[in-house]
């Protein structure tokens, strides 16, 4: 004989929904793609009657890529509270599908899938949380490091064709105005 337990949901019972804890939400978090950073997402559940089995951790790039987070493929348990992401270890064992140096949109979703419709009671899906990635630069010494904007503009500027102009403009009414001055004097 099988025991089967159900749980009555009133018709008049909230959605559940999840509320990010971990990185705050006040502004974009940046992370570095960079050995030993790993980042912590957290959550707290909210009005969730029905625990999910499992829930889907996603990251989605700005440039349509879909990554998942955690280390067990962004599955992990129902009733899991956060996931720990090491961006340096996705980013070594996934040489097909790098992380970008992009924005991204965490979405966390149970076993009913993305977009699935609310129900009073099981979790929605959320994708509040905002961040972005981005990888170091290699370190150049003072030496060797070059300003391609700034190093020889005042060159570019004497040899422009209007800043010659404007020069013999301006050369021509001093001395016009200095000869008139003195012709005024006499």
């Amino acid at each position: 004989m099988s025991s089967s337990s159900s749980i009555n949901i009133p018709q008049t019972a909230a959605a559940g929904g999840l509320t990010i804890t971990q990185p705050p939400q006040t502004a974009t978090s940046y992370y570095k793609i960079a050995p030993s950073n790993t980042i912590t997402f957290a959550w707290n559940f909210t009005d969730v009657l029905v625990t999910p089995t499992h829930l889907t951790v996603s990251a989605i790039c700005d440039n349509g890529n879909t990554y998942p987070v955690g280390p067990t493929d962004g599955i992990i348990d129902g009733d899991a509270t956060s996931v720990l992401w090491d961006l340096w270890a996705y980013q070594t064992s996934h040489p097909n599908l790098p992380l970008a140096e992009a924005s991204y949109v965490l979405h966390i979703w149970d076993d009913r899938g993305p977009g699935a419709a609310r129900e009073a009671g099981k979790l929605s899906e959320n994708s509040a949380l905002k961040f972005a990635l981005y990888s170091p630069q290699p370190y150049t010494p003072l030496e060797s490091w070059s300003c391609p904007t700034c190093n020889g503009a005042l060159s570019d500027y004497i040899a422009h064709p209007a800043f010659i102009s404007l020069s013999v403009t301006f050369l021509v009414m001093f001395l016009s105005g200095f000869s008139l001055i003195r012709q005024a004097m006499r």
